[in-house]
């Protein structure tokens, strides 16, 4: 978000659009990104949960295409009421025969991501081995855009990223063995079950808690903590595991973007300039979308455990 929300906001302001809706729909697109794949927060769930990293990829391909396709729609019905400004210049064959060149060495690394894990010549650790030295072949000898003398620096900040998550993965192994062993996810089971009995309210009301939790937690420790306690708990009311998984991950990234601390919210704000409690207004309609997608992949599974079931991932 920071690093495009600095190239896109101004961009937009250029072309007449108000900075205040610039910096929401920039803000609410943004946590597209982890529903799409290659997930880092579903590779977190995956391993916390001993689920399958393809299955949960191929999970949260509809729910992010459903996302991006509400707020297309969500700016086409503003675009009228609020007079939004309508592209005039476009950019000429030749220039988008540049840009597509440009663009198509980097777009393959997800490629062969999903690639080497669907088609079984490769597992998650080996996909991700081969596409970081891919990365750093393109970086390097194709867009230039890395030097020799950036690869230290590179290398420093990456295994501080990898300690700080190997850290929580370890706090998480840990946190789920004694959960389990003073029996918690039992007691929990019984608590949310004596709400009701109805696995339709439950998701709803499951809802409701993880997207509280989003306001204040980040979705790879809010997955860490609360994965391990609640994931068992619907699995035996006969909620897919995968599909619990991206109820649980979409929930918590959408919360991400909700005053009154959403970690996206105050990014926004850094990068755009404006007040933390303008964006939220401006926020309001692309998170009531959001909101209305979060339902849809609850109460209709099929959204989700399609395509993880066309390539035999879910029965």
């Amino acid at each position: 978000m920071s690093a495009l929300g600095s190239m896109l906001i101004p961009a937009m302001e250029k072309n007449g659009y108000k900075k205040r809706f610039a910096a929401a729909i920039t803000a609410a697109s943004s946590i597209i990104g982890p529903i799409i794949p290659p997930s880092g927060i579903m590779i977190i769930y995956a391993y916390v949960m001993g689920e399958s990293v393809a299955a949960l990829f191929l999970a949260g391909i509809v729910p992010g295409i459903l996302m991006a396709g509400g707020l297309m729609v969500a700016v086409w019905l503003m675009a009228d009421k609020y007079e939004l400004p309508a592209a005039t210049q476009r950019a000429s064959w030749g220039e988008r025969g540049t840009a597509s060149v440009k663009a198509f060495w980097p777009l393959m690394t997800p490629v062969i991501i999903l690639g080497g894990i669907l088609g079984g010549v490769m597992t998650p650790t080996e996909a991700a081995a081969v596409a970081v030295g891919y990365a750093f072949v393109v970086a390097l000898f194709i867009m230039r855009t890395l030097k020799l003398r950036d690869v230290p620096d590179v290398l420093i900040r990456s295994g501080i990223t990898s300690a700080v998550v190997l850290l929580l993965v370890g706090a998480a192994m840990a946190f789920k063995t004694v959960a389990a062993l003073a029996r918690t996810p039992e007691q929990m089971a019984g608590i949310i079950l004596a709400l009701s009995d109805n696995p339709l309210v439950l998701l709803f009301l499951i809802n409701m808690l993880l997207f509280l939790v989003g306001m204040f937690l980040d979705a790879g420790p809010a997955i860490i903590i609360l994965g391990p306690i609640l994931g068992p708990i619907f699995v035996e009311l006969g909620v897919d595991p995968v599909h619990f998984a991206i109820i649980m991950a979409v929930n918590l990234t959408v919360g991400l973007l909700t005053p009154p601390m959403g970690l996206v919210l105050f990014v926004t704000s850094s990068v755009s300039g404006l007040r933390v409690e303008t964006l939220s207004k401006a926020i309001l309609p692309f998170l009531a979308v959001q909101i209305t997608v979060i339902f849809l992949l609850t109460y209709i599974p099929a959204l989700t455990l399609t395509v993880p079931r066309l390539f035999g991932f879910v029965q």
